[in-house]
């Protein structure tokens, strides 16, 4: 480790990541600017947070790339990473709490590679609608987006594994995927064998967004370990600015009680905010409904580390979120929706709904086994994001035994 790290709890570094490259489509590198137009900047200031604004990176943004089919627009990907990791490295050495603006989600590679320049050890809660879980062999759509746990956790383009040079960014055992909905077939096989830690919404709803997320948080090690925060916003049910929106799922209300739970762990080493699309949100309405989700945790943050430091508390949480929600509507031949390659699993149903992590109607959630299970909802990446199709028929529900997930892609 390069240097001693003396946190400063009231320090926010925010950075923009402007790059859609790994995306369904453009729009996403408006985001960073598009979310402190909506005040982002103010509101923590506003709630006692000394915020310095490192800028953006230069854009890298979405193009077709028909000539790589199974891993779009890769040196774009890097150019952001190469671009990004630096500079998290410079807000982490601060002492201040990265809070990162993107973008597509794999920006994460970039942000754990500079936590592990100073951190032995980096544990991810991964926030998404989907596993992130495929690689250049199994996605049909080539996007980069749907592979980033894969990447993480060491499997992918060569490029993308060796990013940080002594792979794997994070061990299996210490990521956490959360509020999952949509899988891929491939991505249901390698979770049957893997020891990723899987919470689908339907758990998270059956235990409690608060209990599920303390749950992750001590199954991942990250009472010891420091961790990233990565939030996706297409984890919120029928959030309609983002590439590939969906129905069923966490609430606004359920997601802003996990992220607090999250943001208040004292070893959160930084917070990621990825695929919100200003191009879908033309009156800045869901833009403001992220500001204030992502400020209520991080005022619950400031709240109780100041607390649990016996300094009185400088910050009081906001009050409740106001939900900018609605059924999302695409327009015509926009390159989303489920693919038959996919599984999709209503709440309720047996399947990929009842994890290996969390208990299945169980009168005693806390004793859990830990193997895996079978499928949800269809996949964005391979799913959403190779063609439009219609969602395959929910599976039977499987024998009694272990359970999985996973899925891929915005």
């Amino acid at each position: 480790m390069a240097a001693k790290i003396t946190r400063q709890p009231n320090k926010i570094a925010l950075l923009g990541a402007p790059t859609s490259a790994a995306s369904l489509s453009a729009g996403h590198e408006h985001a960073p600017a598009k979310l402190r137009e909506a005040g982002l900047v103010d509101r923590l200031r506003a709630v006692g947070y000394d915020v310095t604004d490192m800028g953006d990176d230069h854009p890298q943004l979405y193009q077709s790339d028909e000539e790589s089919p199974r891993s779009r627009n890769l040196p774009r990907v890097l150019k952001a990473l190469e671009a990004l990791k630096p500079r998290v490295e410079q807000a982490v050495k601060s002492g201040a709490l990265p809070l990162v603006l993107g973008g597509d989600c794999t920006i994460a590679l970039a942000t754990i590679a500079a936590l592990r320049r100073y951190f032995r050890s980096v544990s991810a809660v991964y926030m998404d609608r989907d596993a992130d879980l495929n690689t250049p062999a199994t996605t049909p759509s080539g996007l980069l987006d749907g592979m980033v746990v894969a990447h993480l956790t060491g499997r992918g383009a060569a490029e993308l594994v060796r990013f940080w040079g002594e792979p794997p960014l994070v061990r299996e055992p210490d990521v956490a995927l959360f509020g999952v909905v949509r899988l891929d077939h491939p991505e249901e096989d390698l979770l049957l064998r893997s020891p990723i830690q899987r919470y689908l919404a339907d758990n998270v709803q059956r235990l409690g967004p608060a209990a599920a997320a303390q749950m992750a948080i001590e199954r991942i090690h990250a009472a010891g370990n420091e961790f990233l925060l990565h939030f996706d916003v297409d984890v919120i049910a029928d959030f309609r600015a983002t590439n590939f929106p969906g129905s069923g799922g966490l609430t606004l209300d359920e997601v802003r009680q996990a992220l607090e739970v999250f943001a208040q762990q004292k070893h959160m080493a930084a917070f990621e905010v990825t695929a919100y699309n200003p191009e879908r949100d033309p009156d800045g309405s869901a833009a403001k409904t992220v500001v204030d989700i992502v400020v209520s945790a991080l005022a619950t943050r400031l709240e109780r580390l100041a607390a649990a430091a016996g300094a009185p508390a400088s910050a009081q949480a906001p009050p409740p979120v106001e939900p900018v929600l609605g059924q999302a509507t695409l327009p015509a031949g926009s390159e989303t929706g489920p693919a038959p390659a996919s599984v999709e699993t209503s709440a309720g149903q047996a399947g990929l709904a009842d994890m290996a992590a969390v208990p299945v109607a169980r009168e005693e959630p806390e004793a859990m086994p830990s193997p895996p299970q079978p499928p949800a909802e269809p996949g964005p990446d391979d799913a959403a994001k190779a063609s439009v199709a219609p969602a395959a028929e929910p599976m039977p529900a499987p024998p009694e035994g272990p359970e999985s997930n996973g899925a891929d892609g915005n």
